[in-house]
């Protein structure tokens, strides 16, 4: 079991996987560009087993880091403090946030390899990215429920993906292990997996207003280990990189 998580990013994925860690048993160490400062209300709700720190100290301080910024600020997670550790990568390359970064567009190299090129010597491990935030929380289930979902995993060291889907199993989902970092393309946004089969069939005819309302409120729908295996085999590589129109819940 995992004494200490750290997160290097403290948005809505952030604090959605850190409220599940704290849930299951292990303390977090939470970190933002912001400052500590800034995290007090987060830190607050989390309760004993959380504290706020800088990236260098959440890096330092976890057994597992959560790199959870967005994809133009990967190579601003500091290798040296991250070297030897496994790092949960949930980053997604949007280029209307990102701006364009010539290496992922041109299809030669993935999000996560670009990342692990960058984190040389830590282990980089792609998964816990395909799910809104809202969902991510609201889904997690014991193991051996018949609801629970399962997640794609992906990564070049296989005892480093053996360490993650345990944790997985522990926040509360199961896995599906998808291969190598090269192969993580096929749970980037616009694929088959990324978001919409853990939301369901959104409502037609509704508002902005009631569609970010129906996000928000949405149960979900439980994607098990074999449907999330068909998912993958049906992605199709295309053009890389997510658009914001495609989600519910922008704007």
């Amino acid at each position: 079991m995992l004494r200490t998580i750290g997160f290097i990013g403290s948005g809505s994925i952030g604090g959605s996987l850190a409220r599940l860690a704290v849930a299951a048993g292990p303390n977090v160490v939470m970190s933002n560009s912001r400052g500590p400062e800034t995290l007090a209300d987060l830190v607050a709700e989390l309760g004993d087993h959380a504290r706020a720190a800088t990236p260098q100290e959440a890096a330092k301080a976890g057994d597992v880091v959560v790199a959870t910024v967005p994809m133009s600020a990967y190579d601003k997670l500091p290798a040296d403090a991250l070297a030897g550790k496994i790092v949960i990568d949930t980053m997604n390359y949007y280029p209307e946030r990102d701006g364009r970064i010539a290496e992922l567009d041109s299809g030669d190299i993935t999000s996560s390899e670009l990342l692990q090129r960058h984190l040389a010597d830590s282990r980089v491990v792609k998964t816990l990215h395909n799910m809104d935030w809202v969902r991510l929380y609201s889904r997690a289930r014991p193991a051996g429920t018949a609801d629970r979902s399962a997640l794609p995993v992906a990564g070049d060291d296989p005892a480093a993906k053996t360490e993650i889907i345990r944790l997985l199993a522990v926040l509360g989902y199961d896995a599906v292990d998808i291969g190598t970092l090269a192969d993580s393309w096929r749970c980037e946004p616009g694929t088959p997996v990324y978001v919409w089969p853990y939301l369901g069939e959104r409502p037609e005819g509704t508002t902005k207003e009631e569609t970010q309302r129906w996000f928000r409120e949405a149960p979900g729908e439980p994607v098990p280990t074999d449907r999330v295996k068909k998912l993958i085999d049906a992605a199709v590589r295309g053009p890389v990189g997510g658009t914001f129109a495609a989600l519910p819940f922008w704007g």
